[in-house]
């Protein structure tokens, strides 16, 4: 017979596995990096929660098109390349602070501009992540955890995989450049002409 302390540890871990906040619903495996708010994929409200959060990380006029509304992976594509073009932005915008702004600055305020760039690149890369995750989801793809060993020997796979392909990437272009170099290898004379000896050179006016 299970004790009260079995049955409050139960009751836990059922709590941790199936979240109240989404009743009814067997709660999916979320990736890191998962927005919050919105619900689990296949879970109801899925697709409001997701519109709802996509609207916020794109510029207010996106509200304006219903279409967006209606069909949310419309949304998250366009999302996903703004949130895009805003990194590269951001990226852009940090090299070359130091040559746009270094003598309109006072001191010091160069080094809060690059702080500036560097938090906000932060939170536009972790924003795209999360866009992309959702984006997935919207078209279908179910996410399941990975466990290190399988994500070891995946990687391990593809390093296997890249090598082989670079070992006969390396063979064929060595191949290549000795073809080239034997048919770019110098004529002694010029086509067309004969051979003279040194003796018909010399005496050549």
């Amino acid at each position: 017979m299970l004790t009260a302390a079995a049955c409050w540890a139960i009751e836990c871990m059922f709590d941790l596995r199936f979240p109240a906040r989404y009743p009814g619903f067997v709660a999916a495996y979320l990736p890191p990096g998962w927005p919050a708010g919105v619900h689990p994929p296949g879970s109801e409200g899925f697709e409001q929660t997701a519109v709802t959060w996509l609207l916020d990380v794109v510029p207010p006029d996106y509200r304006l098109h219903g279409v967006l509304r209606r069909h949310p992976v419309a949304l998250a594509t366009l999302a996903r390349h703004h949130l895009a073009a805003c990194v590269q932005g951001a990226r852009e915008g940090y090299r070359t602070a130091r040559a746009e702004l270094g003598d309109q600055l006072p001191p010091g305020g160069m080094e809060a501009v690059l702080a500036a760039y560097r938090t906000e690149g932060g939170r536009l890369v972790e924003t795209a992540r999360a866009v992309n995750l959702v984006e997935r989801a919207l078209r279908g793809e179910v996410f399941t955890p990975q466990l290190a060993g399988a994500q070891d020997e995946g990687r391990s796979a593809v390093r296997r995989r890249g090598d082989g392909a670079r070992d006969r990437r390396n063979a064929a272009r060595g191949q290549r450049e000795g073809d080239q170099a034997d048919r770019a290898e110098p004529s002694p004379l010029p086509a067309g002409r004969p051979a003279e000896s040194a003796a018909d050179h010399k005496a050549r006016p």
